[in-house]
């Protein structure tokens, strides 16, 4: 910072014939400016001006630090000009994160109408199966499920998102045994997915009404996955009850190819965030982007997710 302050105060000065006027320009007096000019001149060990009782003029070391150093003042001045551009307008690199599944089936989407809106940012879409440390990857904004525990990060929710009971109309027509409240499912062959060494066949379901009755079903099927496309394959194919976030399925609950069961009860929620690395302001890019986010998602989900 030294060397940049010494660079702008020695530019500014060689467009001054005399170093009185040069001080009436820095608002201090002569001797002060002639004080700074000796120990910028000390610290190089050159001499940067010939001075007169009158005049100053550059010598050959002068010109050169004047001529190299107004380059790096004018490429550092273009850069801070485009950070400001950045803040106020989106542009630059964004490098986004999802997870496998709703990255491919919703936010890839989400970019493509992004970067159409905003021609001047450069996306990166990075999908992974577990959340990753965002500060450490250099991410700027990651979509995911549920707020974060690192108090290092600012989450925005975008939509409202739960998991539901749902099941095939296949499934249903040869099932013996009636679904009407959530004891019922111990009788009906029902996908379970093993994610995060949860108990994975321990359903957690709470009430539609308020959420204020909460039950755990222990239930039970021939099929399990740790795959949740697989297991919603399955529940296409008549195979049995899923319990399956709302996104994972809204376009097959909206081509009735797969029903809602117990509209009553549902999972515990999962809504759905925009999680960024700690700043204060966003940049326009990544504001811009949450914005997209949150618009094409509430139109996919239109019907299902209530926000």
């Amino acid at each position: 910072m030294k060397q940049l302050s010494d660079l702008a105060f020695f530019t500014e000065l060689a467009r001054h014939d005399s170093l009185a006027s040069a001080a009436i320009a820095f608002d201090v007096t002569p001797p002060a400016v002639s004080r700074r000019l000796a120990a910028l001149e000390a610290r190089l060990g050159v001499r940067l001006l010939n001075r007169s009782t009158r005049r100053i003029g550059l010598s050959a070391e002068g010109e050169r630090y004047l001529l190299e150093g107004g380059a790096l003042l004018r490429q550092l001045e273009s850069l801070e000009a485009a950070l400001r551009e950045g803040r106020d307008a989106p542009r630059g690199l964004l490098r986004v994160n999802a997870s496998l599944g709703f990255g491919r089936k919703h936010v890839a989407r989400v970019v493509s109408v992004f970067q159409a809106q905003h021609p001047q940012v450069e996306v990166v879409l990075e999908l992974t199966d577990h959340p990753i440390d965002l500060i450490e990857g250099g991410f700027d904004v990651s979509v995911r499920f549920g707020e974060p525990p690192d108090q290092r990060l600012i989450a925005q929710k975008l939509v409202s998102n739960q998991r539901i009971l749902c099941a095939a109309p296949a499934y249903l027509a040869k099932a013996k045994h009636p679904l009407l409240e959530p004891g019922d499912l111990t009788r009906h062959d029902c996908l379970v997915i093993r994610q995060e060494n949860h108990t994975f066949n321990n359903w957690q379901l709470r009430s539609g009404r308020g959420g204020k009755q909460e039950l755990t079903v222990k239930v039970h099927g021939p099929l399990s996955s740790n795959d949740g496309e697989v297991a919603v394959q399955w529940a296409l194919e008549g195979k049995g009850v899923l319990l399956r976030s709302e996104w994972d399925i809204v376009d097959e609950l909206a081509r009735g190819a797969l029903q809602r069961v117990l509209p009553d009860w549902a999972g515990a929620p999962a809504d759905i965030f925009a999680v960024c690395p700690y700043a204060s302001p966003l940049p326009a890019k990544t504001r811009a982007f949450i914005k997209t986010t949150r618009q094409v998602l509430a139109n996919t989900l239109a019907g299902v997710v209530k926000d």
